[in-house]
């Protein structure tokens, strides 16, 4: 192995940070965005996936509505998302438009390694913050299906897998071995990946196959040059990309993930991190730029300052009230975000099983120990 091969071994072992908000600033009831009804009701009742809804929705309009261009097209993809998102009302606690659906999730840290690095980037792997970018421990596809198995006996009422990290979901393999076998062993639950999305269009076909029903990208600016203040390299291929050279091509690569991903039925959440002195002025752009692409919802997190932007100062509620509105010109916005651990297991805002089931388990002998890394959080 080269001396640079070690390194990009070293940087994909990291782990993205999550940020955490002031509670004060989160709206209260959960919120916006009721996409997903429980996908044990849905799928038992109607036979269909949230991205085969998605997937009929679109067909169908595009049957009513054939050459429609321009201002009519963008109406149309409009009607298209908030029609998918009805078609699966009450099937996922993170999209239950302001009225608590009494559906939880189950979060699965399968995902260790990062292929960008974000200068926020803070992880911790302990059982005590209540934050993203935090586990208790990593778990191994196989472990986390069984671990499935143990929270559903404990509470049925979950309906959502979701897997955020605590690195990217397609940096490595293991985000997507554990969603065929959830796709395989329990059906009925709804599929919901994160990732930065520099990856999303080369591994499209994987997240089809195994069934992904709905998706959050994190697009922390458009804008190449802001970028580079958040973002401080990129690996791809094989190669690490810093600068604008890296904050080009991660632009370049979400944007088109967001639009293949769209084209292809699935409902997607784009996750901004709000950083006053960078992309403050900027969100309704990004907001507008992520909607054209396809995107159905958008979700802004306050920055967190630490790491290398410790020295920053948190936006302000004012602040964050601000970029809401500049962004709800643009695409619907999602305001309930409880920020949850990378291995929560519940009802958000609810009693977090997750501790009781990992200290039961013991899957992997890792004990209650805190460790710090650069990582981020795309839940």
């Amino acid at each position: 192995m080269t001396v640079k091969e070690v390194r990009i071994v070293s940087d994909l072992s990291a782990e993205p940070a999550h940020e955490t908000v002031r509670e004060v600033c989160i709206d209260t009831p959960l919120g916006v965005g009721a996409a997903h009804e429980t996908a044990g009701e849905a799928r038992a009742n109607t036979g269909l996936s949230a991205n085969s809804a998605h997937r009929d929705v679109v067909d169908s309009s595009e049957r009513l509505e054939a050459g429609c261009t321009g201002p009519c097209l963008a109406d149309k993809q409009a009607a298209i998302t908030t029609a998918a998102i009805s078609a699966i009302a009450n099937r996922h606690p993170c999209f239950a438009q302001g009225k608590p659906n009494g559906k939880g999730r189950i979060h699965l840290p399968v995902s260790p390694g990062c292929n960008i690095g974000c200068r926020f980037c803070e992880r911790s792997i302990n059982r005590h913050e209540q934050r993203p970018g935090v586990t208790a421990q990593h778990l191994k596809p196989a472990e986390a299906a069984e671990l499935i198995a143990d929270a559903l006996a404990l509470a049925p009422e979950l309906s959502v897998v979701g897997i955020a990290g605590p690195g990217d979901t397609l940096a490595s393999p293991y985000a997507l071995r554990t969603f065929c076998l959830i796709k395989e062993q329990f059906p009925h639950l709804l599929r919901c990946l994160s990732t930065n999305g520099l990856l999303l269009k080369d591994r499209l076909p994987e997240l089809l196959e195994a069934g992904i029903d709905t998706l959050t990208v994190t697009v922390n600016d458009i804008d190449h040059v802001r970028l580079a203040q958040i973002v401080e390299y990129v690996i791809y291929e094989g190669r690490r990309y810093t600068g604008t050279e890296a904050t080009k091509l991660l632009v370049a690569k979400q944007l088109a993930g967001i639009k293949a991903a769209a084209a292809a039925g699935l409902l997607i959440k784009v996750n901004t991190v709000l950083i006053p002195s960078i992309n403050g002025e900027h969100i309704g752009s990004i907001a507008q730029a992520v909607k054209q692409a396809g995107a159905g919802l958008y979700n802004i997190i306050p920055l967190l300052p630490s790491a290398k932007m410790a020295h920053l100062a948190a936006p302000t509620c004012r602040q964050i009230d601000a970029a809401r509105q500049a962004a709800e010109e643009h695409i619907s916005v999602f305001r309930h975000c409880r920020h949850c651990r990378a291995d929560a297991i519940g009802i958000p805002g609810g009693k977090d099983i997750g501790e009781q089931l990992y200290l039961r388990r013991n899957l992997s002998g890792v004990r209650a120990a805190t460790v710090q890394a650069n990582t981020f959080s795309h839940g």
